[in-house]
């Protein structure tokens, strides 16, 4: 895993789409984040596009229960748990692929002529999130099985790093893999406890064989030193909600900014209501005090080298129209500081 080059104040996305047509959403997001597009995904095509589900497909002992995903442990799993090792250990991730009807998004973006492109992202369902929503037949995180959890650390792994090949044949200069881990915010709960040590031990599973950006995104308000100190290349966050209570972290922010790591902020919100009903230019405001603050403790060129601006989340409470109009307003306030600091 290595850290992303510089961002000089770019624009990014972050998952979910409201479209159904892939076409569609890949011509809008490379349209309005040309220099660093993301893969769109698709939840409205179906179940199976949402989080947790896409990235099910080689989970030893899957079964769908309505609506949910679960394990069947009454058979035996051994050798398919088995083989996940195997892989791991040999480093075969050519199976982990998404098939299409698990991710359209994916197979429509990889299609693409991106050469010259700086940075191309795809987000995963993190090991933690994907073990503390699937479960056992009676209804227990299969977080908490100690087998089950280290396998799931190597088949994100295998997966993740099947996606980064992948997305390095449309040309692009960088690719990117984000973790998407909102379950990280149960960080030293004591009704769903998820342990440092868990947490360190599949996050290394993922980094060992991932070759290029490896990221973490929590729309949750967690132990963001803790996070940090993982040295993800890229972290996003929702800055709109919880801008304040990360910002209490300031010298672990500045120390990962300084050691090359990027951070995504999510100051536009990625509801509509939520966006509808907050001025444009108040956002822009919200991130140059952001800006402000940061700089005053590691310098406003840093800041501005190892920043993007993002929506807060996945865009899925909107329609298409108003999907694009909060990734255009992210782009547009990024265009704002570059064009602030140019003319200084």
């Amino acid at each position: 895993m290595k850290m992303l080059g510089r961002s000089g104040m770019s624009a990014t996305g972050v998952g979910a789409l409201p479209h159904t047509d892939p076409r569609e959403a890949c011509d809008a997001v490379i349209r309005v984040f040309p220099d660093f597009p993301y893969v769109p995904t698709l939840p409205a095509r179906g179940t199976l596009e949402g989080i947790v589900f896409a990235d099910s497909e080689h989970l030893p002992g899957r079964v769908f229960d309505g609506e949910r995903l679960v394990v069947e442990d009454r058979g035996d799993l051994q050798a398919s748990m088995e083989q996940v090792y195997l892989d791991f250990l040999e480093g075969n991730f050519e199976r982990y692929s998404w098939s299409l009807e698990y991710a359209s998004g994916f197979a429509e973006m990889i299609t693409r002529s991106l050469s010259g492109t700086p940075v191309l992202k795809a987000q995963v369902t993190g090991p933690v999130t994907f073990g503390m929503q699937v479960v056992d037949r009676e209804r227990r995180p299969i977080l908490y099985d100690p087998q089950f959890a280290d396998v799931l650390g190597k088949m994100t792994a295998l997966h993740a790093r099947w996606c980064e090949v992948a997305m390095a044949g449309t040309g692009v200069a960088e690719t990117l893999v984000v973790l998407n881990e909102p379950y990280l915010s149960a960080l030293g709960s004591p009704v769903i406890p998820i342990g440092e040590d868990v947490v360190r031990d599949l996050w290394r599973d993922v980094a060992g064989m991932v070759e290029g950006g490896l990221g973490i995104h929590c729309c949750a308000n967690t132990d963001w030193g803790f996070v940090l100190s993982l040295d993800p290349a890229f972290l996003s966050f929702d800055a709109f909600r919880n801008g304040s209570e990360f910002l209490l972290y300031l010298d672990e922010i500045v120390a990962y900014l300084e050691r090359g790591g990027t951070i995504a902020w999510g100051i536009v919100p990625s509801d509509w209501e939520t966006f509808s009903a907050t001025p444009v230019p108040g956002l822009l405001e919200r991130f140059l005090a952001i800006r402000e603050r940061v700089g005053k403790a590691g310098g406003l060129d840093l800041f501005d080298a190892r920043s993007v601006v993002t929506p807060s989340c996945g865009i899925k409470f909107a329609d298409e129209m108003g999907a694009v109009t909060i990734m255009e307003t992210a782009a547009w306030i990024a265009r704002q500081v570059r064009d602030s600091v140019a003319g200084e």
